[in-house]
């Protein structure tokens, strides 16, 4: 690792950050500024460390668009002044996050990892050192004086994915996260081995251009056996809706039952954009391939391909807050715009 290297930590809140007070045995935020006392084998690293921490730190269930153009603008300000940037983060709407951030960061050209943990860092069996440690690794690694990682990633238990590939899976067990439709970038082992082939390369573009504006007017609509014409109704017809993520069975498949089909047809006709992505963790939406999914094609429902919910909430954000045009916004949905769905 060469010693010019620097990297910056940015601190939003979670588990990580959390030491227990002595007296009361509650979960506090630690100060980072102390940040050596808690790992002291940050000293060993030939890579000049900084660290930022949100004002009032916050439980990742509180994770707001707007933090999230918080955070971009951290990198923004600062992309110069260092080679890499770890986010510290809440285990629970970490992929969400990262997942945003590939969005909101065109032309990322220097790694920015999110980790946190499972357990606070300050209690003895914590597993948030090792995924502070080797996330700053990662976000210091250069091969030939250049970034081996030039993107959004989540490091967590001895692995590093593609941030917007990504889900939580597991709340209890250390190994939280899963990457089930895209290869694992890098595991940590004796030896820290990256997939090169599987890394995004280097942007055409060299400058970084951040965009700051989400658009939150969407809605999840998860089907169920039994669900009512009144609830897909109701979600349908939510004022200034303008888009839906429909979680489908399986390849894509829904209810062939024509209230059903009419009313996602009507919502289209009115512009909502409806965006297909399977319930199963892995796998793709393959749309007409059956006959309980052929419906669909017919009425204006796009597939999502085999991206994550996490990454159908950020994406269809993004691509709704920078244009109006749906030829536009489909086009941008169908293409892989940073690597979050195979085409």
């Amino acid at each position: 690792m060469a010693k010019s290297t620097s990297v910056l930590l940015i601190y939003t809140g979670g588990t990580i950050g959390m030491i227990q007070d002595l007296k009361s045995g509650q979960l506090r935020p630690f100060d980072f500024a102390h940040l050596t006392d808690q790992i002291p084998e940050l000293k060993k690293f030939d890579t000049r460390l900084s660290a930022i921490s949100f004002d009032h730190p916050i439980d990742s269930s509180d994770m707001t668009p707007a933090i999230w153009a918080k955070m971009a603008q951290l990198i923004e300000k600062n992309y110069s002044k260092y080679d890499g940037f770890v986010i510290l983060h809440g285990s629970d709407t970490m992929a969400f996050t990262a997942s945003a951030l590939s969005f909101m960061l065109e032309n990322l050209d220097k790694p920015v990892i999110l980790t946190g943990s499972q357990l606070p860092i300050g209690i003895i069996r914590t597993d948030g050192k090792e995924n502070l440690i080797t996330a700053i690794e990662i976000a210091a690694a250069r091969h030939k004086n250049k970034p081996i990682v030039r993107e959004v990633c989540i490091y967590f238990e001895y692995r590093l994915y593609r941030g917007n590939r990504t889900h939580k899976f597991n709340a209890e067990h250390f190994q939280a996260f899963q990457s089930p439709n895209y290869p694992v970038l890098a595991e940590a082992g004796v030896h820290l081995r990256y997939n090169i082939p599987a890394l995004l390369p280097p942007p055409s573009a060299k400058k970084l251009k951040v965009h700051l504006k989400m658009d939150a007017q969407i809605a999840i609509l998860k089907l169920f056996p039994g669900i009512t014409k009144n609830l897909v109704q109701a979600i349908l017809n939510t004022k200034d809706l303008r888009g839906v993520i429909l979680e489908t069975y399986g390849a894509g498949n829904c209810s062939t039952q024509p209230w059903f089909l009419e009313t996602l047809k009507k919502a289209s006709s009115k512009g909502i954009i409806i965006l297909n992505i399977s319930q199963c963790n892995a796998g793709s939406v393959e749309q007409g391939k059956y006959e309980t999914s052929a419906g669909l094609n017919k009425i204006g429902v796009m597939s999502g391909e085999d991206m994550t919910t996490e990454a159908a909430v950020a994406k269809l954000m993004f691509v709704l807050a920078n244009t109006r045009k749906r030829k536009e916004i489909e086009k941008n949905l169908k293409s892989s715009l940073r690597g979050e769905m195979t085409v």
